[in-house]
Formats: structure tokens, C-alpha cells, sequence
């Protein structure tokens, strides 16, 4: 099974590991990744585990788990990453990702990450405008249409 995350890679040696607790995510970006994928294939627990937890919430596992059900994840593009090295201990990483519920959309965050004790950690995010393909680029659905025909 290829990785949700995009990467290309298969999912054993992408992000399973992170999910599955045999490995920590080096920098902001595989904890992005990883965190998507958790999302695309329902590990909820993972999730909670790498939610900071002071900004951790009641009820928080049962929404996520209600929320994975409901959504088909269907693609993460990653625009750009500010710090979040191995070495670093803050990472910023702005990422869109498409998804379906009852209708098609798209999630266009600025996501802040801090590493504790060595494992990084999602603190909160900054939501941004939807992005627009400019004109004659395909649309953001993945539909293969032109923008202007399908979501346009």
C-alpha cells in the first residue's frame, strides 16, 4: 500500500512505523505527514499521542473518531516548512489537504509544532483561504478538470 502522505513511498516504510509506535518522527514535516495518514487511515489514538498536551481537549478521541469515519482523505500538498529540523525545537509547516465528506473541500493550514523531550508534538494552526489553481490549472479536487470547469 503506497503511504497517504504522499510521499510515494510505501506506507510500511513512510509512516506505519510513526503510527504504529516503532519510531518517532525526526522533524515538523514527517509529523505533518504522519498525522495526515493517521487521519486518512482512522489512528486516532496516534493523533491524540501527538496533540501537545496542554492543547489536548475532552472529548477529543471520541470527535476524531467521528471525524475519520466521516472523511475521506484524498491528498496533502506541502507548500513550505520553516525550521522544524532534527535539531530544531519549533517547526512551522503549511500544508492544503483535499478531502470528501458530504462534498469535496480542502483544509489550508500554517500548523505549529514545538519538540519536547525529543518527540515533536502538533501545538495549533493558523487556517488560511482556500487555494485558487491559477487560470487553466487543473482543479484542487484532483478531478483532472480545468479549475474554471469543475470547482471554478
Amino acid at each position: 500500500m503506497v503511504c497517504p502522505c504522499g510521499t510515494g513511498q510505501a506506507f510500511a516504510d513512510c509512516c506505519q512505523p510513526y503510527l504504529t509506535g516503532t519510531a518517532i518522527a525526526p522533524t515538523a514535516v514527517a509529523l505533518m505527514r504522519s498525522r495526515y495518514s493517521a487521519f486518512a487511515t482512522g489512528h486516532v489514538d496516534y493523533l491524540v499521542s501527538t496533540h501537545h498536551p496542554k492543547k489536548r481537549t475532552f472529548g477529543e478521541k471520541a470527535e476524531l473518531k467521528q471525524s475519520c469515519a466521516n472523511t475521506e482523505w484524498i491528498r496533502l500538498q506541502i507548500f513550505e516548512t520553516f525550521s522544524g529540523k532534527e535539531s530544531d525545537d519549533t517547526g512551522v509547516v503549511e500544508f492544503e489537504a483535499v478531502y470528501r465528506s458530504s462534498e469535496m473541500g480542502q483544509l489550508h493550514e500554517r500548523s505549529n509544532f514545538v519538540k519536547e523531550d525529543g518527540s515533536w508534538f502538533y501545538v495549533d494552526g493558523q487556517m488560511l483561504p482556500p487555494s485558487v489553481p491559477k487560470r487553466g490549472e487543473p482543479c484542487w479536487c484532483g478531478s483532472g478538470k480545468k479549475y474554471k470547469k469543475c470547482h471554478g
